[in-house]
């Protein structure tokens, strides 16, 4: 596959992922858009706003400055930068959030369709926050974040829904490959200490740390790893993604359990 086919295909999943969202988001009743998500100190209207923040830079919008003060669910720069999308949007309606969402991104999507970036390293003229990313990380991470707040508002009103979604399975996939991270580095498992995960709607993803302490990816899954942990897709991105604990009966741990659990309490690689 080459860079342009890989970095269409992540624009696609996106795409199809901001329709999810923005579909949500016309269901909800305007009461409900001040229900409490998983996100400290966000509603869902704080989570829309945020989309609606990111997807307007990238669509070539001013970036945004705003007197956040200091709210205790806000850490670190990135956290400030965030925290002014939502604030600039506090009197906004909810047609108007969901509408400036709709305009940037389609205004993005022809842009990108149009002239499609064809090097996955290079680095995009547009980007939010000033992080470092070129095309590849960008474009791979837009799905995730879209994704992940559907299902962060989901949540909140209880309307579950959009495991399937080829965005859904993107995002488990991508969280996924931080397994080994997890770990090697965070639960500092020794050298030779194997660890598969059972991924339903996915191919298992085997891990083993090697002699440099770094968690390196197996093609093939052990038959009897140190550990084994089963989940389905909702129950993994709860934990990969921060927010809350699993539904009991969707995870199940096979082997060396004090470790599993230790790799359970270390998952959460994404705010």
């Amino acid at each position: 596959m080459t860079d342009q086919d890989l970095l269409r295909a992540y624009v696609d999943v996106w795409w199809q992922a901001i329709n999810d969202f923005t579909d949500l988001l016309e269901e909800l009743p305007a009461e409900e858009w001040s229900t409490p998500t998983d996100l400290p100190g966000w509603d869902v209207k704080a989570v829309a706003s945020h989309v609606a923040h990111l997807e307007g830079i990238l669509a070539g919008g001013p970036e945004e400055t705003a007197d956040v003060g200091e709210p205790p669910h806000v850490t670190g720069m990135m956290g400030l930068y965030t925290e002014a999308g939502v604030v600039t949007r506090r009197e906004a309606s909810p047609d108007a959030i969901i509408n400036e969402i709709r305009a940037s991104a389609t205004a993005r999507h022809t842009a990108l369709i149009a002239d499609p970036p064809t090097d996955a390293s290079a680095k995009p003229e547009r980007i939010f926050g000033g992080v470092p990313w070129d095309w590849r990380t960008l474009l791979r991470n837009r799905p995730l974040d879209v994704w992940m707040h559907e299902q962060d508002i989901r949540r909140a009103v209880d309307r579950p829904g959009g495991m399937d979604s080829a965005a859904a399975r993107h995002t488990a996939e991508y969280l996924a490959e931080s397994l080994g991270f997890v770990l090697a580095k965070r639960v500092g498992a020794e050298s030779g200490t194997t660890a598969v995960l059972e991924l339903e709607g996915s191919d298992p993803f085997a891990f083993a740390v090697n002699d440099a302490r770094r968690g390196e990816r197996l093609a093939a899954a052990p038959t009897d790893p140190t550990v084994l942990l089963r989940m389905d897709r909702e129950a993994f991105i709860r934990l990969a993604g921060g927010r809350c604990q699993p539904e009991p009966g969707t995870l199940a741990v096979d082997g060396d359990e004090a470790l599993a659990a230790r790799i359970i309490d270390a998952m959460a690689t994404t705010p």
